[in-house]
């Protein structure tokens, strides 16, 4: 049988080495739920190296197709001039995947399902878009011993192999992909480049203090590029955090997706100190500063969301880091419905901040979701007949109908002088994003005893620490005890993925592992097992696990007679109310996260 796709004795002899046994390394983005951790989407060969077959004998014996099929798939392709996979394609009979898995048998190299494999960023973007049209091939990513890894439909095109080496100046891996998936990933490194370009050249010039005025040029455009492909790709998979970390010669970018940090790429060291520039111009701080740390921000228009970017530098031993911090301001406002705040605990809170004056205080340590809730009882009382007034920084959500003030601490706006002024702006409720010092926290607690409804957070491990916290600020044990009404104290776990999240049997042994000592029954739950709708995690998204304290004539008493957090705690157990792990336990039994994850966030 006659291939006339058949390579010839140099090409056979180029792939040939090309080919050899290698470990190829695969982002640690891509990891999870594969049995070879970290090779998710990479399928290696059966064989590596030697003779290249005829690619119709291997669709056959890969058990795509039976031989008669390919048989007259052959013929019929000597009669039209066009090769046995090319008609095979076209009647249907053969996928492109199929044949891209054929193609990487056929020459001993691994394939590559790019719907599975996240690709590393910095090796996508050392080659341009036209380019990689040109030659049908795109670099996903770098082995262990520093070769390019390059997706290609067509590995046989050893010329195309040579131009590749030439333009991104590393020795080139060809990987096997299908020509449909190598087009889709050119278009989406272009879209997301493109989307926060276009962004920028979109936002209103006059306001210089929010969005940096981008000049773009030869030189600079590969980091320009790249920078703007993580954070599109950032926003794209729903991540809060972007950390730029030097570690030796290169720097790790990682991602913080549903609360828990993930490698997504690795910066080359040629490329490191343009893209700690980039940014830095980007949120108009000194790119001459490298020893001191820098903060600041800069908003983008990331495909029609208004992302509001914070910027911190932190100058390392291995050199200047950078933490970029994403807040989607077109995020559409939770209920508390889908928070996951239930039963009891819900209507404990909504009695809170229902009433006509008090504080209703939210706990939990950073990027717990204390906020968020707190915009969701806004949002619940939110009326024409409130004056409601916020001051945050930042302002993270915009709520139609609510006069939200931002704290500007260079023009000497901070939360005591804000709060002092809408005191005088005759207000029904009044959000205070944060209490940080004893004037924000006593001009607070007047507030609510002066006829105001305060809702604010404050940082502290659980709901009764927040009442010791207040006496601490040097708050009046009776002022808090006259002023506070509720008190939340809350965690963020992932909620399990609801297309592969498994049943299962949690025994009581396992459930004192997780330190549940009290536990003495097997509960029925769901675990975590991964898919490509969950990028292999097991997890998809973030539920609330609660615990909400009534300040009660007894829990008031006991403060004003500076009684110990342990103390009022035990008593408010007593009067009902429920302990984080107790909560987060629930929602095991519900399918809603699992115990590992309660384990991890309210041990």
């Amino acid at each position: 049988m006659n291939d006339p796709h058949a390579p010839t004795s140099l090409e056979s002899v180029q792939l040939a080495d090309l080919a050899d046994q290698v470990i190829v390394e695969s982002p640690p983005a891509a990891a999870g739920g594969e049995a070879a951790e970290g090779f998710a989407g990479i399928t290696p060969p059966r064989r590596r190296g030697g003779a290249a077959r005829f690619i119709s004998d291997v669709i056959v014996e890969l058990g795509f197709l039976p031989q008669a099929r390919v048989d007259a798939a052959v013929e019929e392709g000597k009669a039209a001039g066009r090769s046995p996979e090319e008609v095979l394609l076209q009647s249907g009979a053969l996928s492109a995947d199929e044949l891209a898995r054929a193609t990487g048998e056929r020459f001993g190299l691994d394939h590559v399902d790019l719907t599975v494999y996240k690709p590393d960023l910095s090796a996508v973007n050392l080659l341009t878009p036209p380019a990689a049209r040109r030659y049908n091939a795109v670099p996903i990513g770098f082995h262990s011993n520093g070769h390019l890894l390059v997706a290609m439909s067509d590995p046989s095109n050893v010329l195309a192999i040579d131009d590749l080496k030439l333009m991104t100046g590393y020795e080139i891996r060809p990987a096997v992909a299908s020509a449909e998936d190598i087009a889709g990933l050119i278009a989406k490194m272009n879209r997301l480049d493109d989307a926060v370009a276009e962004s920028l050249e979109d936002e209103d010039e006059d306001d210089q203090t929010l969005v940096a005025d981008i000049r773009e040029s030869a030189t600079d455009a590969p980091v320009i590029k790249l920078v703007n492909s993580i954070i599109a790709q950032a926003v794209e998979d729903g991540a809060s955090d972007i950390h730029f970390e030097p570690h030796g010669k290169e720097m790790r970018v990682r991602f913080r997706v549903d609360g828990v940090l993930h490698e997504t790429t690795t910066i080359p060291r040629r490329m490191v100190a343009g893209v700690v520039s980039r940014v830095k111009i980007m949120a108009d701080l000194d790119i001459a500063e490298k020893r001191l740390p820098q903060d600041g921000r800069v908003t983008l228009q990331v495909e029609g969301h208004h992302v509001d970017v914070r910027i911190v530098t932190l100058p390392a031993s291995y050199g200047e880091g950078i933490v970029m911090r994403l807040l989607d301001k077109d995020a559409v406002l939770l209920t508390l419905d889908a928070l996951g705040i239930r039963d009891n605990s819900r209507e404990r809170f909504e009695e809170g901040f229902r009433q006509s004056y008090g504080a209703v205080l939210v706990t939990g340590p950073t990027g717990s979701g204390k906020s968020t809730t707190l915009y969701a009882a806004l949002n619940t009382v939110n009326s024409v007949e409130k004056n409601i007034l916020t001051i945050e920084d930042p302002i993270e959500y915009q709520i139609p109908g609510i006069n939200q003030m931002q704290v500007n601490l260079k023009a000497g706006l901070a939360f005591a002088t804000g709060l002092r002024s809408m005191l005088r702006a005759d207000p029904d409720i009044i959000m205070v994003g944060e209490i940080r010092d004893a004037d924000t926290a006593r001009i607070a607690i007047e507030a609510a005893l002066t006829g105001h409804l305060v809702l604010s957070t404050l940082h502290t491990n659980d709901a009764p620490s927040a009442i010791t916290r207040l006496t601490e600020m040097g708050i009046a044990p009776f002022l808090t005890a006259s002023a506070v009404d509720v008190v939340v104290a809350q965690r963020l776990a992932r909620r399990l993925c609801n297309y592969c999240k498994r049943r299962t049997v949690l025994t009581a042994e396992a459930l004192k592992s997780a330190n549940f000592h009290d536990a003495a029954f097997d509960i029925e739950a769901y675990e975590p097992v991964g898919c490509a709708r969950c990028s292999h995690t097991g997890y998809k998204g973030r539920v609330g696990i609660y615990e909400v304290m009534t300040i009660s004539d007894e829990i008031r008493e006991m403060t004003i007679e500076c009684d110990s957090a342990d103390a009022i705690r035990h008593k408010a157990v007593e009067q009902g109310m429920r302990l984080l792990r107790d909560d987060g336990l629930e929602k095991v039994r519900l399918g809603v996260t699992s115990i590992a994850e309660v384990a991890r966030v309210a041990s």
